[in-house]
Protein backbone atom coordinates (compact mmCIF):
# COMPACT_ATOMS: atom_id res chain seq x y z
CA UNK A 1 0.00 0.00 0.00
CA UNK A 2 1.23 3.48 -0.72
CA UNK A 3 2.55 5.75 2.01
CA UNK A 4 1.77 8.99 2.20
CA UNK A 5 2.43 12.27 3.80
CA UNK A 6 -0.43 14.12 5.13
CA UNK A 7 -0.57 18.04 6.08
CA UNK A 8 -2.76 20.17 8.71
CA UNK A 9 -3.05 23.69 7.94
CA UNK A 10 -3.95 26.66 9.67
CA UNK A 11 -2.49 25.94 12.95
CA UNK A 12 -1.99 29.71 14.37
CA UNK A 13 -0.21 30.38 17.33
CA UNK A 14 1.26 33.31 19.06
CA UNK A 15 5.26 33.95 17.75
CA UNK A 16 6.14 34.09 21.81
CA UNK A 17 5.73 30.47 22.11
CA UNK A 18 7.51 27.41 20.90
CA UNK A 19 6.73 25.96 17.46
CA UNK A 20 6.75 22.44 19.36
CA UNK A 21 3.15 23.39 19.99
CA UNK A 22 1.51 23.20 16.95
CA UNK A 23 3.01 19.11 16.56
CA UNK A 24 1.21 19.14 19.94
CA UNK A 25 -1.83 20.11 18.37
CA UNK A 26 -1.57 17.72 15.79
CA UNK A 27 -0.79 14.92 17.90
CA UNK A 28 -4.18 15.76 20.29
CA UNK A 29 -6.28 15.99 16.20
CA UNK A 30 -4.61 11.86 15.97
CA UNK A 31 -5.26 11.18 19.56
CA UNK A 32 -8.34 11.99 19.81
CA UNK A 33 -9.58 9.65 16.64
CA UNK A 34 -7.60 6.90 17.70
CA UNK A 35 -4.43 6.85 16.21
CA UNK A 36 -1.24 6.77 17.99
CA UNK A 37 0.94 9.98 17.91
CA UNK A 38 4.40 7.33 17.90
CA UNK A 39 3.10 5.69 14.90
CA UNK A 40 3.56 8.95 13.09
CA UNK A 41 6.69 11.41 12.27
CA UNK A 42 5.55 14.69 12.73
CA UNK A 43 7.31 18.14 11.38
CA UNK A 44 6.95 21.37 11.05
CA UNK A 45 5.87 21.68 6.93
CA UNK A 46 5.24 25.16 6.44
CA UNK A 47 5.56 28.24 8.42
CA UNK A 48 3.59 31.70 7.48
CA UNK A 49 3.42 35.05 9.79
CA UNK A 50 -0.43 36.37 9.60
CA UNK A 51 -0.20 40.17 10.40
CA UNK A 52 -3.39 41.42 9.63
CA UNK A 53 -3.84 42.64 12.91
CA UNK A 54 -0.67 44.61 13.58
CA UNK A 55 -1.42 43.76 17.64
CA UNK A 56 -2.42 40.58 17.25
CA UNK A 57 0.39 39.18 15.02
CA UNK A 58 0.37 35.07 14.70
CA UNK A 59 2.28 32.78 13.56
CA UNK A 60 0.60 30.34 11.18
CA UNK A 61 2.24 26.60 11.13
CA UNK A 62 1.51 23.63 8.70
CA UNK A 63 1.99 20.33 10.32
CA UNK A 64 3.58 17.26 8.64
CA UNK A 65 2.34 13.34 9.32
CA UNK A 66 4.49 10.54 8.08
CA UNK A 67 3.74 7.17 9.03
CA UNK A 68 6.69 5.58 10.43
CA UNK A 69 5.85 2.21 9.24
CA UNK A 70 5.75 1.29 5.69
CA UNK A 71 1.78 0.66 5.46
CA UNK A 72 -0.90 2.90 5.62
CA UNK A 73 -4.47 2.38 5.71
CA UNK A 74 -5.95 5.68 7.29
CA UNK A 75 -5.81 7.75 4.45
CA UNK A 76 -9.81 8.43 4.75
CA UNK A 77 -9.58 8.50 8.50
CA UNK A 78 -6.82 11.80 7.82
CA UNK A 79 -8.90 13.16 5.13
CA UNK A 80 -12.16 13.49 7.18
CA UNK A 81 -10.02 14.85 9.64
CA UNK A 82 -9.22 18.25 7.15
CA UNK A 83 -5.83 16.84 6.42
CA UNK A 84 -4.39 17.02 2.74
CA UNK A 85 -2.06 14.95 0.52
CA UNK A 86 1.77 15.89 0.16
CA UNK A 87 2.50 17.01 -3.52
CA UNK A 88 6.23 15.78 -3.49
CA UNK A 89 7.50 17.49 -6.55
CA UNK A 90 8.86 14.59 -7.88
CA UNK A 91 8.59 13.77 -11.67
CA UNK A 92 9.44 10.83 -14.32
CA UNK A 93 11.50 11.73 -17.23
CA UNK A 94 10.37 9.75 -20.56
CA UNK A 95 13.40 9.26 -23.07
CA UNK A 96 13.34 9.23 -25.99
CA UNK A 97 14.36 7.29 -29.00
CA UNK A 98 16.56 9.54 -31.16
CA UNK A 99 20.13 9.98 -31.31
CA UNK A 100 21.94 13.23 -30.55
CA UNK A 101 24.69 14.44 -33.08
CA UNK A 102 25.99 16.66 -30.35
CA UNK A 103 26.05 17.72 -27.32
CA UNK A 104 22.93 20.15 -26.20
CA UNK A 105 23.81 23.44 -25.39
CA UNK A 106 21.58 25.67 -23.04
CA UNK A 107 22.61 29.39 -23.40
CA UNK A 108 22.34 31.55 -20.01
CA UNK A 109 23.11 30.75 -16.21
CA UNK A 110 20.11 32.33 -14.64
CA UNK A 111 17.98 29.59 -12.74
CA UNK A 112 16.22 28.63 -16.00
CA UNK A 113 19.30 28.01 -17.45
CA UNK A 114 20.84 26.33 -14.44
CA UNK A 115 17.76 23.84 -13.90
CA UNK A 116 17.70 23.10 -17.65
CA UNK A 117 21.40 21.94 -17.56
CA UNK A 118 21.14 20.41 -14.04
CA UNK A 119 18.44 17.68 -15.01
CA UNK A 120 19.68 16.97 -18.55
CA UNK A 121 23.39 16.75 -16.76
CA UNK A 122 21.94 14.43 -14.26
CA UNK A 123 20.12 12.56 -17.07
CA UNK A 124 23.57 11.29 -19.38
CA UNK A 125 23.74 14.38 -21.65
CA UNK A 126 26.46 16.29 -21.34
CA UNK A 127 25.14 19.66 -21.60
CA UNK A 128 26.99 22.54 -23.04
CA UNK A 129 25.89 25.97 -20.30
CA UNK A 130 27.39 29.30 -21.53
CA UNK A 131 26.78 32.61 -20.33
CA UNK A 132 28.23 36.04 -21.40
CA UNK A 133 28.90 36.89 -17.47
CA UNK A 134 31.48 35.72 -15.73
CA UNK A 135 31.71 33.06 -12.92
CA UNK A 136 30.39 34.23 -9.13
CA UNK A 137 33.41 35.23 -8.00
CA UNK A 138 35.00 37.37 -10.83
CA UNK A 139 31.02 38.63 -11.32
CA UNK A 140 31.30 40.06 -7.99
CA UNK A 141 35.12 41.79 -8.69
CA UNK A 142 33.48 43.40 -12.10
CA UNK A 143 30.17 44.66 -10.29
CA UNK A 144 32.43 46.01 -7.13
CA UNK A 145 34.61 47.81 -10.17
CA UNK A 146 31.67 49.21 -11.52
CA UNK A 147 30.83 50.91 -8.27
CA UNK A 148 33.86 52.14 -7.80
CA UNK A 149 35.03 53.32 -11.40
CA UNK A 150 31.27 53.75 -12.60
CA UNK A 151 32.32 51.79 -15.53
CA UNK A 152 30.17 49.62 -16.69
CA UNK A 153 31.10 46.06 -17.88
CA UNK A 154 28.15 45.15 -20.08
CA UNK A 155 28.89 41.48 -20.05
CA UNK A 156 29.10 40.87 -16.89
CA UNK A 157 26.97 42.78 -14.36
CA UNK A 158 24.31 42.51 -12.02
CA UNK A 159 22.16 41.56 -15.18
CA UNK A 160 24.66 38.93 -16.35
CA UNK A 161 26.85 36.06 -15.12
CA UNK A 162 26.44 32.87 -13.53
CA UNK A 163 22.96 32.79 -11.47
CA UNK A 164 21.54 35.49 -13.72
CA UNK A 165 20.31 38.54 -12.74
CA UNK A 166 19.25 36.38 -9.21
CA UNK A 167 22.54 36.26 -7.96
CA UNK A 168 22.41 39.88 -6.88
CA UNK A 169 18.68 39.68 -5.49
CA UNK A 170 16.58 38.51 -2.25
CA UNK A 171 17.08 35.40 -3.55
CA UNK A 172 13.03 35.07 -3.61
CA UNK A 173 12.03 31.67 -4.21
CA UNK A 174 7.81 32.60 -3.58
CA UNK A 175 6.06 32.45 -6.72
CA UNK A 176 2.11 32.16 -7.61
CA UNK A 177 2.89 29.41 -10.08
CA UNK A 178 0.79 26.07 -8.65
CA UNK A 179 2.78 22.87 -9.88
CA UNK A 180 4.49 20.44 -7.96
CA UNK A 181 7.63 20.64 -9.17
CA UNK A 182 7.97 23.89 -7.11
CA UNK A 183 9.15 21.23 -4.41
CA UNK A 184 11.41 19.98 -6.42
CA UNK A 185 13.61 22.99 -6.60
CA UNK A 186 13.33 24.28 -3.38
CA UNK A 187 14.36 20.73 -2.26
CA UNK A 188 16.95 21.04 -4.78
CA UNK A 189 18.78 25.06 -3.67
CA UNK A 190 18.37 23.24 -0.31
CA UNK A 191 20.62 20.22 -1.63
CA UNK A 192 23.31 22.57 -2.63
CA UNK A 193 23.52 24.83 0.34
CA UNK A 194 20.41 27.16 0.76
CA UNK A 195 19.53 27.47 4.22
CA UNK A 196 17.02 24.35 5.50
CA UNK A 197 14.55 26.72 6.01
CA UNK A 198 13.62 27.42 2.74
CA UNK A 199 11.61 24.42 2.41
CA UNK A 200 9.27 25.23 5.62
CA UNK A 201 8.77 29.58 5.27
CA UNK A 202 5.64 30.13 3.14
CA UNK A 203 7.77 33.16 1.79
CA UNK A 204 10.83 31.08 1.24
CA UNK A 205 14.23 33.31 0.67
CA UNK A 206 18.30 32.23 0.34
CA UNK A 207 19.73 36.06 -0.04
CA UNK A 208 22.20 37.24 -2.42
CA UNK A 209 25.22 36.47 0.08
CA UNK A 210 24.19 32.72 0.57
CA UNK A 211 22.87 31.97 -3.19
CA UNK A 212 26.32 32.78 -4.51
CA UNK A 213 27.58 29.36 -3.00
CA UNK A 214 24.95 27.53 -4.14
CA UNK A 215 25.06 28.35 -7.68
CA UNK A 216 28.80 27.83 -7.20
CA UNK A 217 28.15 24.36 -6.55
CA UNK A 218 25.29 23.69 -8.54
CA UNK A 219 27.36 24.89 -11.37
CA UNK A 220 30.41 22.44 -10.17
CA UNK A 221 27.82 19.36 -9.94
CA UNK A 222 26.89 19.63 -13.70
CA UNK A 223 30.63 19.93 -14.66
CA UNK A 224 31.37 16.67 -12.53
CA UNK A 225 28.82 14.86 -14.18
CA UNK A 226 30.57 15.70 -17.82
CA UNK A 227 28.88 18.64 -18.40
CA UNK A 228 30.62 21.88 -20.17
CA UNK A 229 30.54 25.22 -18.25
CA UNK A 230 31.89 28.52 -20.44
CA UNK A 231 32.40 32.16 -19.51
CA UNK A 232 32.23 35.07 -21.18
CA UNK A 233 30.97 32.92 -24.03
CA UNK A 234 28.09 35.33 -25.81
CA UNK A 235 25.81 33.83 -28.52
CA UNK A 236 25.87 35.93 -31.49
CA UNK A 237 24.21 33.64 -34.49
CA UNK A 238 22.10 30.42 -34.57
CA UNK A 239 22.14 28.35 -37.84
CA UNK A 240 19.85 25.37 -38.35
CA UNK A 241 21.26 22.33 -40.29
CA UNK A 242 19.99 19.09 -40.69
CA UNK A 243 21.87 17.31 -37.89
CA UNK A 244 21.04 20.22 -35.64
CA UNK A 245 22.14 23.49 -34.50
CA UNK A 246 25.27 25.82 -35.38
CA UNK A 247 25.64 28.26 -32.66
CA UNK A 248 28.07 31.18 -33.19
CA UNK A 249 29.54 32.86 -30.07
CA UNK A 250 32.30 35.15 -29.48
CA UNK A 251 33.67 32.05 -28.02
CA UNK A 252 33.80 30.45 -31.29
CA UNK A 253 31.07 28.05 -32.86
CA UNK A 254 29.38 25.26 -31.42
CA UNK A 255 27.51 22.14 -33.39
CA UNK A 256 24.88 21.38 -31.02
CA UNK A 257 22.15 18.50 -31.26
CA UNK A 258 19.71 21.31 -30.14
CA UNK A 259 19.85 25.05 -27.87
CA UNK A 260 18.08 26.07 -25.44
CA UNK A 261 17.48 29.87 -25.02
CA UNK A 262 17.50 30.85 -21.55
CA UNK A 263 18.91 34.21 -22.34
CA UNK A 264 17.68 36.42 -19.02
CA UNK A 265 14.89 39.60 -18.95
CA UNK A 266 18.12 42.00 -20.49
CA UNK A 267 19.86 40.21 -23.36
CA UNK A 268 18.16 42.96 -25.92
CA UNK A 269 21.09 42.46 -28.41
CA UNK A 270 20.37 38.81 -28.78
CA UNK A 271 16.62 40.07 -29.31
CA UNK A 272 17.75 41.92 -31.84
CA UNK A 273 19.68 38.93 -33.49
CA UNK A 274 16.97 36.86 -33.35
CA UNK A 275 14.07 39.08 -34.64
CA UNK A 276 16.68 39.79 -37.71
CA UNK A 277 16.59 36.06 -38.00
CA UNK A 278 12.70 35.63 -38.30
CA UNK A 279 11.92 33.99 -34.71
CA UNK A 280 8.45 34.12 -34.03
CA UNK A 281 8.55 37.05 -31.52
CA UNK A 282 5.49 39.22 -30.09
CA UNK A 283 6.15 41.97 -27.39
CA UNK A 284 4.12 41.59 -23.94
CA UNK A 285 3.23 43.64 -21.23
CA UNK A 286 5.73 45.19 -19.03
CA UNK A 287 5.89 47.24 -15.61
CA UNK A 288 7.81 50.24 -14.73
CA UNK A 289 8.11 52.39 -11.87
CA UNK A 290 10.38 52.96 -8.90
CA UNK A 291 11.77 51.96 -5.78
CA UNK A 292 11.25 53.27 -2.31
CA UNK A 293 13.01 53.03 0.84
CA UNK A 294 12.04 53.01 4.25
CA UNK A 295 13.87 51.99 7.77
CA UNK A 296 13.25 48.92 8.29
CA UNK A 297 12.26 49.08 11.94
CA UNK A 298 9.93 51.36 10.81
CA UNK A 299 7.93 49.15 8.86
CA UNK A 300 7.96 46.05 11.38
CA UNK A 301 6.16 48.22 13.73
CA UNK A 302 3.61 49.47 10.98
CA UNK A 303 3.29 45.74 10.09
CA UNK A 304 3.54 44.12 13.57
CA UNK A 305 2.99 46.62 16.26
CA UNK A 306 4.23 45.46 19.63
CA UNK A 307 5.83 42.49 18.35
CA UNK A 308 8.49 44.30 16.03
CA UNK A 309 11.84 43.05 16.49
CA UNK A 310 10.14 39.27 17.51
CA UNK A 311 13.31 37.45 16.07
CA UNK A 312 10.22 34.38 14.99
CA UNK A 313 8.73 36.60 12.88
CA UNK A 314 11.79 37.75 10.89
CA UNK A 315 11.97 41.13 8.91
CA UNK A 316 8.68 42.54 8.18
CA UNK A 317 7.69 42.08 4.83
CA UNK A 318 4.57 43.30 2.38
CA UNK A 319 3.11 42.94 -0.95
CA UNK A 320 0.46 45.68 -1.90
CA UNK A 321 -0.92 46.47 -5.05
CA UNK A 322 -4.27 48.44 -6.19
CA UNK A 323 -6.44 48.27 -9.30
CA UNK A 324 -9.05 50.67 -9.05
CA UNK A 325 -7.16 53.38 -10.95
CA UNK A 326 -6.44 53.95 -14.75
CA UNK A 327 -3.20 51.20 -14.11
CA UNK A 328 -2.70 48.37 -11.63
CA UNK A 329 -0.04 49.43 -9.33
CA UNK A 330 1.58 47.09 -7.03
CA UNK A 331 5.09 46.48 -5.02
CA UNK A 332 7.42 44.11 -6.56
CA UNK A 333 10.16 42.13 -5.08
CA UNK A 334 10.39 43.62 -1.59
CA UNK A 335 13.88 43.48 0.07
CA UNK A 336 13.71 43.74 3.55
CA UNK A 337 16.80 45.01 5.31
CA UNK A 338 18.57 45.21 1.81
CA UNK A 339 19.78 47.77 -0.39
CA UNK A 340 19.00 48.98 -4.06
CA UNK A 341 21.26 48.24 -6.37
CA UNK A 342 22.59 49.33 -9.61
CA UNK A 343 21.42 47.16 -12.36
CA UNK A 344 22.34 48.50 -15.53
CA UNK A 345 23.59 46.15 -18.60
CA UNK A 346 23.84 48.97 -21.32
CA UNK A 347 26.16 51.87 -21.18
CA UNK A 348 24.54 55.46 -20.77
CA UNK A 349 21.22 54.07 -18.68
CA UNK A 350 20.54 53.41 -14.64
CA UNK A 351 18.27 50.77 -13.87
CA UNK A 352 17.76 50.11 -9.95
CA UNK A 353 16.73 46.05 -8.44
CA UNK A 354 16.90 45.38 -5.25
CA UNK A 355 19.28 43.03 -2.96
CA UNK A 356 19.66 41.88 0.56
CA UNK A 357 21.79 39.47 2.50
CA UNK A 358 20.24 35.98 4.04
CA UNK A 359 20.15 38.05 7.35
CA UNK A 360 17.92 40.91 6.27
CA UNK A 361 19.80 43.22 9.03
CA UNK A 362 20.31 46.47 6.97
CA UNK A 363 19.27 49.60 8.02
CA UNK A 364 16.62 50.05 4.97
CA UNK A 365 13.92 48.19 3.27
CA UNK A 366 12.77 48.62 0.28
CA UNK A 367 10.54 47.62 -2.80
CA UNK A 368 9.96 47.94 -6.21
CA UNK A 369 6.63 50.58 -6.63
CA UNK A 370 6.04 49.26 -10.73
CA UNK A 371 3.38 50.66 -12.72
CA UNK A 372 1.13 48.24 -15.83
CA UNK A 373 2.53 49.10 -19.52
CA UNK A 374 0.17 47.94 -21.62
CA UNK A 375 1.35 46.91 -25.09
CA UNK A 376 -0.39 49.68 -27.34
CA UNK A 377 2.03 51.96 -24.55
CA UNK A 378 4.79 51.08 -27.00
CA UNK A 379 5.79 52.81 -30.48
CA UNK A 380 6.73 50.82 -33.55
CA UNK A 381 10.65 51.04 -34.48
CA UNK A 382 11.19 50.22 -37.85
CA UNK A 383 7.91 48.77 -38.00
CA UNK A 384 8.83 46.20 -35.77
CA UNK A 385 6.36 46.73 -31.60
CA UNK A 386 8.94 44.31 -30.08
CA UNK A 387 11.25 46.88 -31.01
CA UNK A 388 9.24 49.38 -29.73
CA UNK A 389 8.89 47.90 -26.56
CA UNK A 390 12.66 47.39 -25.70
CA UNK A 391 13.03 50.96 -26.95
CA UNK A 392 10.27 51.71 -23.92
CA UNK A 393 11.84 50.61 -21.42
CA UNK A 394 15.36 52.32 -22.62
CA UNK A 395 14.32 55.79 -23.23
CA UNK A 396 13.33 55.29 -19.34
CA UNK A 397 16.76 54.22 -18.41
CA UNK A 398 18.49 57.07 -20.05
CA UNK A 399 16.24 59.66 -19.23
CA UNK A 400 17.43 58.25 -15.51
CA UNK A 401 20.95 58.45 -16.26
CA UNK A 402 20.51 62.09 -17.15
CA UNK A 403 18.44 63.02 -14.13
CA UNK A 404 21.42 61.56 -12.11
CA UNK A 405 23.88 63.62 -13.70
CA UNK A 406 25.73 60.74 -15.27
CA UNK A 407 28.43 58.43 -14.39
CA UNK A 408 25.46 56.49 -13.37
CA UNK A 409 24.65 58.16 -10.39
CA UNK A 410 21.03 57.89 -9.21
CA UNK A 411 18.27 60.12 -9.09
CA UNK A 412 16.20 60.32 -5.68
CA UNK A 413 13.60 61.98 -4.87
CA UNK A 414 11.64 62.37 -1.73
CA UNK A 415 8.38 60.99 -1.47
CA UNK A 416 7.12 64.05 0.02
CA UNK A 417 8.66 65.93 -2.98
CA UNK A 418 7.12 63.66 -5.85
CA UNK A 419 3.61 64.18 -3.96
CA UNK A 420 4.02 68.13 -4.19
CA UNK A 421 5.55 67.48 -7.97
CA UNK A 422 8.88 69.62 -6.60
CA UNK A 423 12.34 68.07 -6.25
CA UNK A 424 13.80 70.32 -3.65
CA UNK A 425 15.07 68.22 -0.74
CA UNK A 426 17.87 66.25 -0.26
CA UNK A 427 17.01 62.92 1.73
CA UNK A 428 16.94 62.77 5.61
CA UNK A 429 16.20 60.16 7.78
CA UNK A 430 15.83 57.72 5.02
CA UNK A 431 19.36 58.00 3.38
CA UNK A 432 20.17 56.28 -0.28
CA UNK A 433 21.90 52.78 -0.45
CA UNK A 434 22.32 52.82 -4.29
CA UNK A 435 25.87 52.14 -4.92
CA UNK A 436 26.84 52.59 -1.17
CA UNK A 437 24.67 55.49 -0.60
CA UNK A 438 27.34 58.37 -2.45
CA UNK A 439 26.03 58.36 -5.62
CA UNK A 440 22.94 60.04 -6.05
CA UNK A 441 21.17 63.26 -7.18
CA UNK A 442 17.88 65.01 -6.30
CA UNK A 443 16.10 65.25 -9.45
CA UNK A 444 11.87 64.99 -10.42
CA UNK A 445 10.61 61.24 -10.99
CA UNK A 446 8.50 63.39 -13.47
CA UNK A 447 11.68 63.79 -16.03
CA UNK A 448 12.41 60.02 -15.99
CA UNK A 449 9.19 58.15 -16.42
CA UNK A 450 6.30 58.67 -18.70
CA UNK A 451 3.48 60.59 -17.28
CA UNK A 452 0.53 57.95 -17.07
CA UNK A 453 3.48 56.24 -14.89
CA UNK A 454 3.69 59.12 -12.74
CA UNK A 455 0.67 59.79 -11.89
CA UNK A 456 -0.33 56.57 -10.91
CA UNK A 457 2.19 56.15 -8.91
CA UNK A 458 0.95 58.73 -6.63
CA UNK A 459 -2.25 57.03 -7.02
CA UNK A 460 -0.52 53.96 -5.72
CA UNK A 461 1.29 55.61 -2.67
CA UNK A 462 -1.72 57.49 -1.53
CA UNK A 463 -3.40 53.70 -1.29
CA UNK A 464 -0.72 52.10 -0.32
CA UNK A 465 -0.36 54.62 2.73
CA UNK A 466 -3.78 53.84 4.18
CA UNK A 467 -3.07 50.15 4.53
CA UNK A 468 0.40 50.28 5.77
CA UNK A 469 0.73 53.92 8.09
CA UNK A 470 4.06 55.78 6.86
CA UNK A 471 4.46 54.09 3.27
CA UNK A 472 4.20 57.51 1.83
CA UNK A 473 5.63 59.19 4.42
CA UNK A 474 7.37 62.33 3.57
CA UNK A 475 11.35 61.14 3.92
CA UNK A 476 10.30 57.79 1.97
CA UNK A 477 12.73 57.93 -0.81
CA UNK A 478 12.08 56.98 -4.07
CA UNK A 479 15.01 56.08 -6.36
CA UNK A 480 14.26 55.86 -10.82
CA UNK A 481 14.10 53.90 -12.72
CA UNK A 482 12.75 49.93 -12.56
CA UNK A 483 12.59 48.82 -15.69
CA UNK A 484 13.70 45.56 -15.40
CA UNK A 485 10.22 43.61 -13.87
CA UNK A 486 10.06 40.86 -16.73
CA UNK A 487 11.03 40.53 -20.91
CA UNK A 488 9.17 43.15 -22.78
CA UNK A 489 8.13 40.24 -24.99
CA UNK A 490 7.77 36.28 -25.76
CA UNK A 491 9.80 34.21 -28.36
CA UNK A 492 6.54 32.07 -29.01
CA UNK A 493 6.96 28.16 -28.71
CA UNK A 494 4.58 24.91 -29.27
CA UNK A 495 3.73 22.04 -27.25
CA UNK A 496 6.56 20.68 -27.54
CA UNK A 497 8.92 23.37 -26.22
CA UNK A 498 10.17 24.05 -29.70
CA UNK A 499 10.43 27.66 -30.76
CA UNK A 500 7.58 28.27 -33.49
CA UNK A 501 9.01 28.01 -37.29
CA UNK A 502 12.24 26.92 -36.11
CA UNK A 503 13.62 23.08 -35.55
CA UNK A 504 15.69 21.90 -32.33
CA UNK A 505 15.89 25.96 -30.55
CA UNK A 506 13.56 25.89 -27.12
CA UNK A 507 12.94 29.13 -25.72
CA UNK A 508 13.18 29.01 -22.28
CA UNK A 509 12.50 30.81 -18.80
CA UNK A 510 11.92 34.40 -17.54
CA UNK A 511 13.95 36.18 -20.81
CA UNK A 512 11.42 34.05 -23.29
CA UNK A 513 8.59 35.23 -21.87
CA UNK A 514 7.27 32.04 -19.87
CA UNK A 515 8.17 32.90 -16.31
CA UNK A 516 8.65 35.50 -13.40
CA UNK A 517 10.70 35.24 -10.79
CA UNK A 518 13.87 32.47 -9.93
CA UNK A 519 11.86 29.51 -9.27
CA UNK A 520 8.95 29.77 -12.17
CA UNK A 521 12.14 30.24 -14.07
CA UNK A 522 13.73 26.89 -13.07
CA UNK A 523 10.24 24.86 -13.05
CA UNK A 524 10.92 26.21 -16.79
CA UNK A 525 13.93 25.10 -17.43
CA UNK A 526 13.05 21.66 -15.76
CA UNK A 527 9.85 21.47 -18.29
CA UNK A 528 12.56 22.15 -21.18
CA UNK A 529 14.82 19.83 -20.41
CA UNK A 530 12.03 17.09 -19.74
CA UNK A 531 11.03 17.92 -23.31
CA UNK A 532 14.31 17.43 -24.93
CA UNK A 533 14.65 13.93 -23.07
CA UNK A 534 11.40 13.26 -24.54
CA UNK A 535 12.75 13.31 -27.75
CA UNK A 536 16.43 12.39 -27.69
CA UNK A 537 18.48 9.18 -25.74
CA UNK A 538 20.94 10.08 -23.43
CA UNK A 539 24.33 10.13 -24.92
CA UNK A 540 26.30 7.45 -24.73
Amino acid sequence: MKQHIYIFDGISLSPSVSEKLALGEVEKKLSAKGLDPASYRLDIYKKSVDARHKNEVKLVYSVSVRPVSDTDSHKDIFQRMGARVLETGKFEISFGQEKMNARPLVVGMGPAGMFCALILAENGYAPIIIDRGDCIGDRVRAVSKFYKSHVLDTDSNIQFGAGGAGTFSDGKLLTRINDPKCAYVLETFRRFGAPEDITVKAKPHIGTDVLRGVVDNILNHIKDLGGEVIYRCKLTGLQETSNGVVAHTTRGSFDCSCVVLALGHSARDTYGMLIENNFNIVPKPISVGVRIEHKRARIEEALYGKYAGNKALGAAEYTLSDTKGQRGVYTFCMCPGGEVVAAASEEGGVVVNGMSSYARDGENSNSAVAVSVRVDDYESINGSLVLGAIDFQRRIERSAFAAGGGEYSVPVQTVGDFMKKIAVSEPRDVMPTYMGGNNFKVASMDNVLPPFVTESLRYGLASFDKKIRGFASDTALLSGAETRTSAPLRILRGEDMRAIGKGNIYPCGEGAGYAGGITSAAVDGIKVALAIAAKYRPIG
